[in-house]
C-alpha cells in the first residue's frame, strides 16, 4: 500500500540533468516495486494506490497488469495528476531523485473508505510504507489498515523515509513510532532505524523497535550486508558483491525477495542471503520494476558467489 510513480532513468550515464538528452520510463515507487518484485517470484501480490486520469495513470495501470500484480485497488483521483521522477545515474553510489509530486500526489489522497479492509485483513502479507505516513489522508489510511491487521503475521511495515516529504524529523519518528507498534515486521536502511529511534548503533536500534512490539526488525546496510533481529536470535548476513549501475530500486527488490521468504517460511539466513542477491542484481540494472529479477536469476548470482 502507498506511493506509485512513473520513473524517468537518463540513457545518458554519469550525466546531470542538464546534459541528459533521452529517458527511459518505468513503473516505479517503492511499495508497488516491492510488489512487482514479489509477483516475479511467484506470488500473487496487488497494490493499493491512486493515480491520477491522465496517460501516466494508463500506464501504470498496464505495467502493473504486465507484471501480473492485480490492479483492482488501484483508485483514480480526479484532480491530482500521476507524480513522476526524474534521477541521475552516477554508479556507483549517487543516484539523486528530482520528484514532480506537487501540489500533492494522487497516492497521498488514499482515504479510509478507499480502503477494502477485509481484504487488507485476510492478506497472507501486508507492507505499508513511511511516506504513506507523510501526510494526511494517507496517514489515516495507513494507520486504519495496519489496524486493520491486528498484529497478524505477516504484516511489514518500510521505514522508507524521504526527509523531503516531511514537515521535520521528529514528525516522521512519532509517525513511524504509530505504524511499528501495529506491525509484526519492520525493515529499514541504517539512515531509516536511526531516524525512527535516534540511536546509530544498529543492533541498539534494532533493539528499541523490538520494544514497541515487532517480532522482526531487518537493517539494511549497503555494502556492510544486512542485519536482523529478533527477541531471540541476531543474524548477519554478507552483501553480495556485483558492478553498481543504479543502485535506485535494490531496496525495493530486497523487499520483494523478504516478502517471498517470509511466505515460504525460510530461516531468516536464507531469506536475507536471497534477499541481498535480488537488491544486487537489481542495483546491477538501470530500471527498478523492469530489472527485478526471477528466483532463477537469483539462485544463479548465488552459485556463481559460491563457485567463484
Amino acid at each position: 500500500m502507498g506511493r506509485v510513480g512513473v520513473d524517468l532513468y537518463p540513457e545518458q550515464i554519469g550525466a546531470s540533468l542538464a546534459e541528459v538528452r533521452t529517458f527511459a520510463k518505468s513503473l516505479g515507487g517503492s511499495p508497488t516495486n516491492v510488489a512487482v518484485a514479489a509477483a516475479r517470484l511467484g506470488r500473487r501480490a496487488a497494490v493499493i494506490t491512486k493515480v491520477g486520469r491522465d496517460g501516466f495513470g494508463d500506464y501504470v495501470r498496464l505495467a502493473l497488469e504486465s507484471f501480473g500484480v492485480d490492479t483492482r485497488w488501484v483508485g483514480t483521483d480526479p484532480a491530482l495528476r500521476t507524480p513522476i521522477v526524474f534521477c541521475e545515474v552516477h554508479p556507483p553510489d549517487h543516484f539523486p531523485l528530482l520528484f514532480y509530486r506537487e501540489p500533492k500526489a494522487p497516492d497521498m489522497n488514499l482515504r479510509r473508505e478507499d480502503l477494502d479492509l477485509d481484504a487488507i485483513a485476510a492478506a497472507p502479507l501486508f507492507w505499508t510504507t513511511g511516506t504513506g505516513l507523510s501526510d494526511e489522508p494517507s496517514r489515516s489510511a495507513t494507520l486504519a489498515a495496519l489496524d486493520a491487521r491486528g498484529a497478524r503475521e505477516i504484516t511489514i511495515h518500510d521505514l522508507d523515509h524521504r526527509a523531503t516529504f516531511w514537515r521535520s524529523r521528529e514528525d516522521a519518528r512519532r509517525e513511524a513510532g504509530e505504524a511499528v507498534r501495529r506491525a509484526t515486521v519492520v525493515v529499514g536502511n541504517r539512515e531509516e532505524v536511526e531516524m525512527a529511534t535516534g540511536l546509530r548503533d544498529n543492533r541498539a536500534a534494532a533493539a528499541a523497535l523490538l520494544a514497541l512490539g515487532p517480532r522482526l526488525v531487518v537493517v539494511k546496510r549497503g555494502p556492510d550486508g544486512t542485519y536482523a533481529r529478533t527477541a531471540r536470535d541476531e543474524v548477519s548476513v554478507p552483501a553480495v558483491r556485483i558492478a553498481v549501475l543504479n543502485g535506485l530500486g535494490a531496496g525495493d527488490a530486497f523487499g520483494g525477495a523478504l516478502c517471498h521468504g517470509l511466505l515460504a517460511g525460510w530461516d531468516l539466513e536464507r531469506t536475507l542471503t536471497v534477499a541481498n542477491a535480488s537488491g544486487a542484481i537489481v542495483a546491477s540494472r538501470l530500471a527498478c520494476a523492469d530489472a527485478m529479477p526471477t528466483l532463477a536469476e537469483i539462485e544463479a548470482v548465488l552459485a556463481q558467489r559460491v563457485t567463484t
